[in-house]
């Protein structure tokens, strides 16, 4: 007959592997595969905007220098918004209160030019202002009088805490890192206003993946029944019927929402 203390222990056991299995949900049942998850670490320490060898071995294509804006456009737009400087070797998006009201007319989302993108790992960090607001905007179109978050998937980049996006929406699918309005981030991970978060973003063939200071936090699949069920939830049937027909190709944005907001070490690789 066992002691007490071997029961005990036993006890224990169940309840350390309970704890340390129990809470990945979402990730044991990833619609990317577990390996390419584990492969690299989102956004590995480093020199600011390059290339390891071991990325460029991979193929990795930088898409911000950290000193220009080369590569860059606004969108529907052939030159580059005003409203958008390089500082601090970041891409930064002027809010309102710096542009003035003349400025305001040359801001506007911009996008990484002359590529369209499908199945891809993309890797970035960004911060905001106290209670600023943005995105990151994947597998979008250039609609002539559209602004592109009508026709693009959208990560949300939010402070949290002091703007009002965050209190809106369904059980937090405003929040920072959900897929906007549609998908909640869980677990919510968002480090405060001002302090750099990094992001992932994997689109494997209809599959993605959000993942955000190292943890998923949104997956999901394109075109399924339960995607189209999410969407018609949302507020974009109202804005455009075929928006939950999403096509599986697309540009690469960032959102100007007239706050501000800094992006770097920005890189992708097609998958």
């Amino acid at each position: 007959m066992m002691n007490k203390v071997s029961v005990l222990a036993g006890i224990f056991i169940i309840l350390c592997v309970g704890c340390r299995t129990g809470n990945k949900k979402g990730v044991s049942d990833s619609l990317i595969p577990k390996n390419q998850l584990k492969n690299v670490e989102c956004c590995e320490k480093g020199p600011l905007n390059q290339l390891t060898d071991a990325e460029k071995a991979q193929d990795w294509l930088l898409l911000f220098d950290g000193k220009t804006t080369n590569g860059w456009r606004g969108y529907n737009k052939k030159n580059f918004p005003v409203a958008w400087i390089v500082e601090d070797e970041a891409l930064k998006c002027q809010g309102d209160s710096d542009r003035g009201v003349a400025g305001k007319a040359d801001g506007g989302d911009i996008i990484y030019d002359g590529k369209l993108f499908s199945d891809f790992d993309l890797r970035l960090e960004w911060k905001v202002s106290e209670g600023g607001n943005s995105g990151i905007l994947y597998l979008g179109k250039e609609v002539a009088g559209w602004p592109l978050y009508k026709s693009a998937l959208e990560m949300q980049v939010l402070d949290n805490d002091k703007n009002p996006d965050s209190f809106r929406g369904k059980e937090g699918n405003r929040k920072a890192g959900s897929l906007y309005d549609i998908i909640a981030a869980k677990p919510q991970n968002l480090k405060p206003a001002g302090q750099w978060n990094s992001i992932e973003i994997i689109c494997d063939h209809g599959k993605v993946v959000h993942r955000q200071n190292g943890e998923v936090v949104v997956q999901y699949e394109l075109g399924t029944p339960q995607w189209k069920a999410l969407v018609s939830k949302s507020k974009f049937p109202g804005l455009n019927p075929q928006w939950e027909n999403i096509a599986k190709e697309g540009v690469i944005g960032l959102q100007d929402h007239g706050c501000d907001v800094w992006f770097r070490n920005i890189k992708i690789r097609v998958l």
